[in-house]
């Protein structure tokens, strides 16, 4: 896996955690008001997108250009800039839509940057819970809440018997195949939302993350600050979590490989 100098690795932190700030900002000064709501898939499902998803999207793209007009930009509104190089900004303007419509607060802006294809440096900004995770290495992270800064470290400690799972299909997985894994449905104990839950993992407030169905802009703003907090995170087939797909982190390698044992007759 490729990784950056530590002085690149300053540059790109200082950057996501000023524009964490200004995400906030612009939310509180701009978006915070009445917004219109259409659907993406239009009478073949439900994928909503609100007009505060574009503009979220559209004032990222506009400081990335500011800051690093090379770069490309893949999002979710608005899909790939492309050009040659070797940095790819991943955007999801607003992960948790559905809650962003009904009025919960648990939504984020989330952002990557990539290097040749590999998650170096992720922001989850929360505007609502007015906190923001991010990572400064490959080795550590932070939350930054009211103001204050704390280091973020899974629990590696946490032993199978007594894990706290939060997990949720989001309609990927079928009843039939759901019957296949009871287990997993019984230690489904702990609320699921979004990245929310992938950021409470890496404050250690739960030991395992389930999801179904993420898309690329979903899982790589995550990957480099799970992995800084010290977890696991790869797909149900112990593939790279790169591509999205079906989702697992875990605190440590006894329980991933535990809980991907139970999970393989609905992995392949």
């Amino acid at each position: 896996m490729q990784d950056l100098k530590s002085s690149d690795y300053k540059i790109y932190s200082k950057f996501i955690e000023n524009l964490a700030k200004k995400l906030t900002k612009f939310y509180y000064s701009k978006l915070d008001k009445p917004f219109k709501v259409t659907n993406k898939l239009r009478g073949k499902g439900y994928d909503p997108v609100t007009s505060a998803d574009k503009s979220f999207e559209k004032f990222i793209r506009k400081e990335i250009r500011k800051k690093f007009p090379t770069h490309q930009v893949i999002g979710e509104e608005f899909g790939l800039n492309k050009n040659k190089s070797d940095f790819t900004w991943i955007l999801d303007p607003i992960d948790g839509t559905r809650s962003f419509v009904i009025g919960n607060p648990t939504w984020s802006n989330l952002i990557s940057l990539n290097y040749k294809g590999n998650p170096i440096v992720g922001l989850a900004n929360f505007p609502i819970l007015k906190k923001y995770y991010f990572n400064i290495s490959s080795k550590t992270a932070y939350v930054s809440e009211n103001g204050k800064k704390r280091k973020l470290r899974v629990n590696h400690k946490a032993n199978f018997s007594k894990i706290k799972m939060s997990a949720a299909f989001h309609g990927g997985l079928s009843l039939i195949k759901q019957k296949k894994i009871p287990k997993i449905l019984k230690l489904m104990q702990f609320p699921c939302v979004d990245a929310l839950s992938y950021s409470h993992f890496t404050e250690g407030k739960v030991d395992v993350v389930l999801q179904c169905s993420n898309k690329i802009w979903d899982i790589n703003p995550l990957i480099p600050i799970i992995k800084a907090a010290g977890g696991i995170v790869t797909t149900w087939k112990n593939k790279e979590a790169t591509k999205g797909g079906n989702i697992i982190c875990s605190a440590n390698k006894s329980i991933h490989n535990r809980v991907l044992k139970i999970l393989r007759p609905v992995a392949s």
